[in-house]
């Protein structure tokens, strides 16, 4: 009896080991957050004079932060969802990668968009500094929140349509209706559509491409020594020219020519480079669809670490614009600043927090984008990676405002519907018999038992869960409005606190 005491006695305490262990996790990652948050108001109070505002600067900050967090663990998932989707990196080699091109671009090339939020959303010719400061204020948590809120579900948005609803509803209900920019936000409107369909559809069509001329063929090995090296001159190509035009845009903005030149030298540089490594590569593999689509692995993972350093470039002034805009009409003492400016130590809390928030809090969405839409490999999460960033060439071509969240995922969803039509109108080609396949197989006689099996194989052959199509189309519809409502109510709670 004692003995059967004791190992009660022993099961409990290890239980309770278990469930400290666990809780200590748990808790690890908001803990690192809050020390950084903290971190961030000490710095902002060392990096600005001391004076009347410092304690609305600090506060600032210490949102900007929280944004920053939120933007790494919600937007950065496009970036790396397919290539830890495809097994083509591990979930901390991800980590690593975006986390250093992430910071880096936001840091040597970090896009200012500040003066679009400030100038092109709202028209602040009758908006005094003082209610410029709480709308931005108000604008940053409200966002902060809806994208913290949308990381817990599992929903990637766009940060950059949180901070323009945010910005939008704390603007309305200072100033009233008036004051909002509306033919501005029908254009982002529009995109809501247009991103995730033109992402989509190039990424279905690249897949298609590659399909025809390498997987479907009867020599694969051959057929991707020749191909193989002219799709990474490609993708060479236009992430020379996405990085000259959106990645770079801060230090330097070539014109068409130039950005044209670069595309075309880069390509072939990568085709060269490119050749004798597929053709070493392919020796040892066998003639099968899973050897050869290992060919695209490097060429995947540098598509993606791009990805990663061209969304820090443009991205972070999602987590530190309106912050910016609130010092700039501070020191200038007015709303109507020609520039707004983003200095060197706002901009590193955007960088810094956007690594951590992905190191801490980045894995569920990346397993969302990568794992949870439809399965990945190595070809298709190279077209998804690829077709973001055409889709952001032809838009930025055309003047469209568009969401690099919301044309990655669409490009996974094109890619699996892609593959469910084509799974789907195979299965039905297979399943006539070989004597009947040149009748109509409507006319066919089938028996309930076989009718029933050929309803379960459809079924199977839906290789895109509609949960997470209806899921994430919600988010994205619900996203401007929300923040919009919410900054609203924020700014409503600030009016009367300072009153």
């Amino acid at each position: 009896m004692s003995k059967t005491a004791l190992d009660k006695d022993l099961k409990r305490v290890s239980g309770l080991n278990a469930a400290g262990s666990d809780l200590s996790r748990k808790l690890a990652a908001p803990g690192l957050a809050l020390v950084f948050v903290l971190g961030v108001a000490v710095w902002a109070s060392l990096s600005v004079a001391q004076g009347p505002s410092t304690t609305i600067i600090v506060i600032g900050a210490v949102i900007s932060a929280y944004m920053a967090l939120n933007v790494g663990a919600n937007d950065v998932a496009n970036n790396m969802g397919p290539a830890v989707g495809s097994r083509a990196l591990t979930m901390v080699g991800a980590l690593v990668i975006a986390a250093i091109f992430e910071a880096s671009g936001a840091l040597l090339a970090g896009g200012d968009v500040v003066n679009t939020v400030a100038r092109d959303l709202l028209t602040t010719t009758d908006m005094t500094g003082t209610t410029f400061v709480m709308v931005m204020m108000a604008a940053l948590l409200a966002s902060a929140l809806w994208v913290n809120l949308a990381t817990y579900i599992g929903a990637p948005v766009s940060t950059t349509h949180a901070v323009v609803g945010g910005v939008v509803g704390a603007g309305v209900a200072a100033a009233g209706f008036g004051i909002a920019n509306w033919s501005v936000l029908l254009t982002i409107s529009l995109s809501w559509v247009l991103s995730p369909v033109l992402g989509g559809i190039f990424a279905a069509a690249l897949l298609a491409v590659i399909r025809r001329t390498i997987t479907t063929r009867l020599d694969k090995i051959s057929a991707a020594r020749v191909w193989v090296p002219i799709f990474v001159a490609v993708m060479t190509g236009i992430f020379a020219m996405y990085l000259a035009t959106k990645g770079l845009s801060r230090i330097w903005k070539p014109g068409p020519v130039v950005t044209l030149a670069l595309g075309l030298g880069f390509g072939a540089l990568g085709w060269i480079v490119a050749m004798p490594i597929v053709r070493r590569q392919s020796l040892r593999m066998e003639n099968r669809k899973k050897h050869v689509a290992a060919l695209f692995r490097l060429p995947l993972i540098v598509s993606a670490a791009l990805l990663s350093f061209a969304h820090g470039a443009n991205d972070v002034a999602n987590a530190v614009g309106p912050f910016a805009a609130v010092v700039t009409t501070l020191g200038s003492g007015h709303s109507q600043a020609a520039d707004i400016a983003l200095p060197f130590w706002v901009m590193a809390i955007g960088a810094l927090g956007i690594s951590l928030g992905l190191a801490l809090f980045g894995p569920r969405l990346i397993r969302t984008v990568g794992e949870q839409i439809t399965k990945l490999n190595e070809i298709r999460a190279y077209c998804a990676a690829l077709s973001a960033a055409v889709t952001v060439l032809v838009a930025s071509a055309l003047g469209m405002p568009v969401s690099s969240t919301h044309i990655a995922v669409g490009a996974v969803f094109g890619v699996g519907f892609l593959r469910e039509f084509i799974s789907r109108r195979d299965m039905e080609f297979s399943s006539v018999p070989v004597n009947a396949r040149f009748v109509d197989a409507g006319q066919l006689n089938a028996t309930p038992e076989e009718a029933l099996s050929r309803a379960r194989k459809t079924e199977r052959r839906l290789l895109v869960r509609r949960q997470q199509v209806f899921g994430i189309a919600a988010a994205w519809v619900v996203t401007v409005p929300a923040s919009a409502a919410l900054s609203a109510l924020l700014y409503f709670a600030l009016d009367l606190f300072v009153a």
